[in-house]
């Protein structure tokens, strides 16, 4: 009987632990990413697959399409797309 009640708690342990891991690890990488600049992401997501274009390469309008495309290829969250445009475009 105690066994089972041991084996119950650990699984329930087990059960609490790794989901509070999952959320603590995501806090990390968003600040992380809240304390890079647009410029360090860019550097950092956009120079892995290709040659990086000058910022005034597109207009704001064509950054802003270039950024919803690239987000989804480079798997970038909300805050590194915007924060990568808004370099971008000069602000």
């Amino acid at each position: 009987m105690k066994t089972i009640i041991i084996k119950n708690l650990i699984a329930a342990c087990i059960i609490i632990a790794i989901p509070a891991a999952v959320i603590i690890n995501g806090c990390r990488a968003s600040e992380k990413v809240a304390s890079k600049s647009g410029s360090q992401l860019w550097v950092e997501n956009c120079q892995r697959c290709h040659n990086l274009p000058p910022p005034t390469a597109f207009s704001s309008d064509q950054w802003e399409t270039v950024g919803l495309h690239m987000q989804s290829r480079a798997h970038l969250t909300d805050l590194e797309k915007n924060k990568i445009i808004q370099f971008l475009k000069g602000g």
